[in-house]
């Protein structure tokens, strides 16, 4: 999705005024949360400013999007991931999350096709798995290089279990995704 712009390049600038209303300065008008919603979804570039301090408060204005998202529609994010989100807030993980999160985001949209095409043709060569075992390393990865648990600090034997543990989550899911493959062949005939 291009990000649609200005044409000048720069993003839309969006004004909060003290009384919480929107002001779109591209259109010339008043837009609601749900408005900016959809430009988000619409792949559209804007930045939303305090109108008075000129603050950018476009990462709380995308929060609150969020929040009401979950509030009025369907709940996306789990109950646990929220408690992990929360959990890492003054940690020393909190540093390397956006990035790992903006990582996982980027890999999740790089399988997004993938995935499509997957369901499509009834899960052949099973996307699912490949998506899960790159995320999982990424993220043993990361903790690993943030607890000081490299692999030169590792015993052999720790390594071991860890791989023969990997090897039983992976192989747990290709039985989940063979077991949905089954019910889908059965769907469909």
């Amino acid at each position: 999705m291009a990000n649609k712009q200005r044409k000048d390049g720069d993003p839309i600038v969006i004004k909060k005024y003290a009384n919480r209303r929107l002001y779109n300065t591209h259109s010339s008008s008043y837009i609601t949360l749900d408005d900016l919603a959809g430009m988000t979804r619409e792949g559209v570039d804007f930045t939303v400013v305090d109108a008075k301090s000129g603050d950018d408060i476009t990462h709380a204005i995308l929060t609150q999007i969020i929040v009401e998202e979950e509030t009025h529609g369907e709940q996306m994010l789990p109950v646990s991931f929220l408690r992990e989100i929360i959990s890492m807030y003054g940690n020393s993980m909190q540093a390397m999350m956006p990035s790992y999160l903006e990582a996982s985001m980027a890999n999740f949209r790089a399988n997004q096709e993938k995935i499509a095409e997957a369901w499509k043709s009834g899960m052949a060569g099973n996307p699912f798995a490949k998506m899960a075992e790159t995320n999982l390393a990424m993220m043993r990865a990361a903790t690993d290089a943030f607890t000081g648990q490299g692999a030169a600090t590792k015993s052999a034997g720790r390594a071991e279990s860890k791989a023969d543990e990997t090897a039983q989550e992976l192989a747990a899911m290709r039985d989940q995704m063979a077991a949905m493959q089954k019910k889908l062949d059965e769907m469909g005939k």
